[in-house]
């Protein structure tokens, strides 16, 4: 079930369980052809004062409101609505800064051309596809997932103009990224300066969203991109100062939350083998860690130093070293892209914020 922003439908009332009239039944009961009523609600121009008020009285007595918006978007050949494509749980829209902010982008794209916005969330089932293919929208912006998601096949064998945030890249569909290797080798530095100990806070791996500790883990086993290049960047920071990638924990969260972090590093932060540096996937994960150290009494950075991923608010107020990125810019492109005002996605901007949650080398 597709949610749309600005029709939300959270139940059915009583009245609108009730069926909704015809336009046929307005028309007898206006004496005027079905033609005519047609007419007073999409060109009234068309229709004299005293038929318009005929018409309109008799669609109130019966409790007619009007053509439904649907068959108006198809007799004009377009929805009047963009699709975004949330391969997370609905509530996740609303509850991850990111994910808000992402969106907020779009909204603000959408409001300025009067089009809706309608999130089509997946849930790994059979009927994705489906739920994709009778989406009422003008095009798609597809929220970062995995490389073997049919949701993608999916949108592409719709036509309409979309565009991916993140990843899977190909070639038929419209891209918009970060730089992700090369901001992780920048973040990770910062993070691994000095370390011996050092972990890395891992998105998911694949659909699946197993947790684990690896070891010597091979990025290209990563079928979400975006995990898949900052494992890589991060890689490229430690091997580069000389160590050896099995060296590194990567500890595997199965959600982007502060709350799976922070029960993850309650187990990974205590023990003889705990880690003095982690380079975290994203703000939130930081977060979470961050809150766990602090009720085991680690100090950061003196104890251990911790990077994220994204400069959101929290990450300044608790001086978090981040990678910054406007996720709204991103969203905004997007959303251009898919109503075809831009002709390519172009090189997304990011910044490595130093904080105190990292030692100076």
């Amino acid at each position: 079930m597709c949610v749309t922003i600005h029709r939300l439908r959270l139940g059915m009332t009583r009245a609108a369980s009730r069926r909704r009239p015809t336009m046929a039944e307005v028309a007898r009961a206006a004496e005027v052809s079905v033609m005519t009523v047609s007419y007073t609600y999409a060109q009234p121009e068309r229709v004299s004062e005293q038929t318009r008020a005929r018409v309109r009285e008799a669609a109130e007595r019966l409790g007619y409101p009007g053509p439904h918006p649907g068959a108006r978007s198809l007799r004009r050949g377009r929805a009047g609505s963009l699709g975004v494509i949330l391969g997370e749980h609905l509530t996740y829209a609303f509850e991850d800064p990111q994910a808000a902010r992402f969106l907020a982008g779009i909204a603000e794209v959408c409001a300025d051309h009067g089009l809706g916005l309608t999130i089509v969330p997946v849930t790994g089932s059979a009927s994705d596809a489906g739920r994709v293919a009778e989406a009422a929208v003008d095009g798609f912006v597809v929220w970062t997932t995995s490389d073997d998601d049919p949701v993608v096949d999916a949108v592409a064998a719709t036509g309409l103009p979309s565009v991916v945030h993140g990843g899977p890249r190909r070639d038929d569909l419209s891209f918009v990224a970060v730089d992700d290797r090369a901001a992780a080798r920048a973040v990770a530095a910062a993070a691994f300066a000095g370390a011996r100990r050092p972990m890395v806070l891992s998105f998911p791996l694949d659909r699946t969203r197993a947790t684990g500790v690896h070891r010597a883990l091979d990025p290209a086993g990563a079928s979400f991109r975006v995990t898949r290049q900052r494992l890589r960047g991060f890689r490229d920071a430690w091997t580069e100062g000389g160590g050896r990638w099995s060296q590194v924990r990567v500890a595997v969260c199965s959600r982007n939350t502060a709350r799976e972090a922070e029960r993850l590093a309650a187990g990974l932060l205590t023990g003889p083998r705990v880690p003095d540096a982690v380079a975290a996937m994203s703000d939130e994960l930081a977060l979470g860690l961050m809150r766990a150290a602090g009720r085991l009494g680690l100090a950061v950075p003196g104890d251990l130093a911790v990077t994220g991923w994204d400069d959101t608010d929290a990450a300044a107020a608790a001086g978090l070293t981040t990678i910054a990125q406007s996720l709204r810019d991103q969203g905004a492109r997007c959303a251009r892209l898919a109503l075809g005002e831009e002709a390519g996605g172009g090189p997304v901007d990011w910044r490595l914020i130093l904080r105190d949650s990292t030692r100076r080398a």
